[in-house]
Parts: structure tokens; sequence; C-alpha cells
């Protein structure tokens, strides 16, 4: 078994997995103030609550899109995993083609999620990540990574608007019953919800329009659940699409 960490931006998702199936995920909030003890302390929960021995883990490999955060995760793992822990990055072999103005700019949590996207589905692809922001990654015929856009996530949105608002709440991500609100509230919820499905769909219209073919989507992110279902599009949910991703790069990483 491997255990794979993604450490976003909000949260730090904690996955084991063994012959190419995830057996748990679980979630941690991401706190830069908590120490490597604080975070070993955490994953040893994680393996006591899933019966995990430490003989049975071989060994682990992180992405993070929070540098502070990276060497600490790594020395928490240390102290319960004696092999150290791969970090998803310079030197490591991705197997990913990356055709952007400058390659070293992609975040690892995109390249994590092409490499698992190209090798679960077809191309050229769109792959959309809905957690602190809403990421589109497109994948070319040819398997190369060409692009793609940045959106602010819809959580994070909706609590911008309520925090430089004077009278605005804040409220859930959910649904109203109607497009067209009858109160502050399912308003905030509509424009929220609806409005961030709408950008999605169009999106999606404008990025196969500009490469001239229809391409499949794919999406993952905690966030995606709560969008997804008002989408008009034809979209495909992958939870574990990110730390399938790193199961296969630390696979790639082991004949080195």
């Amino acid at each position: 078994m491997i255990i794979a960490v993604d450490i976003g931006n909000t949260n730090i998702v904690v996955g084991g997995i063994e012959a190419d199936h995830v057996l748990f995920t679980e979630r941690l909030s991401t706190r830069t103030d908590k120490t490597e003890l604080e975070y070993a302390i955490d994953f040893k929960l994680i393996f006591e609550l899933h019966s995990i021995s430490h003989a049975q883990v071989d060994g682990s490999i992180i992405s993070s899109v929070v540098p502070p955060l990276s060497n600490i995760i790594k020395t928490a793992l240390t102290k319960l995993i004696p092999k150290e822990p791969l970090i998803v990055g310079p030197g490591v072999k991705t197997g990913l083609s990356i055709r952007i103005d400058n390659p070293t700019q992609l975040g690892s949590d995109l390249v994590v999620t092409a490499v698992a996207a190209i090798a679960a589905y077809t191309v050229p692809s769109i792959i959309i990540d809905m957690g602190t922001a809403t990421t589109f990654s497109v994948i070319n015929d040819k398997r190369q990574y060409i692009g793609g856009a940045i959106a602010p996530g819809a959580a994070v949105a909706l609590n911008s608007l309520s925090s430089q608002t004077s009278q605005l709440p804040f409220i859930s991500l959910e649904a109203p019953k109607h497009v067209i609100g009858s109160n502050t509230i399912d308003c905030m919820k509509s424009g929220s919800l609806f409005g961030n499905a709408a950008m999605i769909d169009g999106m999606i219209r404008r990025i196969k329009k500009e490469l001239g073919e229809n391409a499949i989507v794919v999406a993952t992110g905690g966030i995606a659940p709560a969008i997804l279902p008002y989408c008009e599009e034809t979209i495909s949910y992958d939870p574990d699409l990110m730390l399938k991703g790193l199961a296969l790069i630390y696979k790639k990483n082991q004949t080195r």
C-alpha cells in the first residue's frame, strides 16, 4: 500500500492505494501553523481508524500547492513511514508532455490530475478541478497538456461576496428551488450555484470551440458534487482522480 497526500489550500486529502484501488480517503484542514508532530499524530489516527499497520505501507507521495507545508508533511510522514516520501516537483518523472509558455509554472495538482486523466480516459480531454479555485486543464489529441484556465472557486466566491458586502449574510452553498430568487438568500444561492454551473458549461463550450473538436470532460474536487448536477454539459465525476494520479507517478519513479 502507498499513502498519497494532496496538500490543497483548504484541505489535505489523504488516501490509501493498493493495486490501483483507492482503499480509503480522509480530509484534514490545511493549517500552516501546525507542527510536524501534530500532523504526524493526525496521520497516525488515520492509520488506526483504517486498521493500517506501518508494515503495510510501502511508501508515500505528496502533491502540494502550499509550499510552507510540503516539508512539514514530509517530515510528519517520515515519523511513521521509514521510507522518505516522494514530493511531486522538479526531478520527479511524470510522463506528462507540457506545452505551455513556462512548464515550471504548472502546479503539481494540475500535473497529477492530468496524468490520471490521460491514463483513464480518452483524449482530447478537459479536466475540471473544483476546490478553492476552479481550474480547467486541456489535453490535446497528442496527450499533451496545452493550457487551461483558473477561476475563483464557488465557495471562495460566495464567502467573498458575504465578507465584502454589508447586508449579504454568510450562507451555505446549496441550490434554491428556483433560478429567480424571491428573497436575498435564494438570490445568493441561485447566483452562486447556477451561476457557477453556467460558467463551467460556457467554458467547456469555448474550450471545445477553440480546440476545433469534441473532448471528454472529467471533473474532480470537493465542490464538484454541489455544482455538477446543475451543469448542462456531459461531465464525468471522478472523486479520486488526484489520488489515482499520485499512485501512477509513484510507480513511474520506482524504477529509478
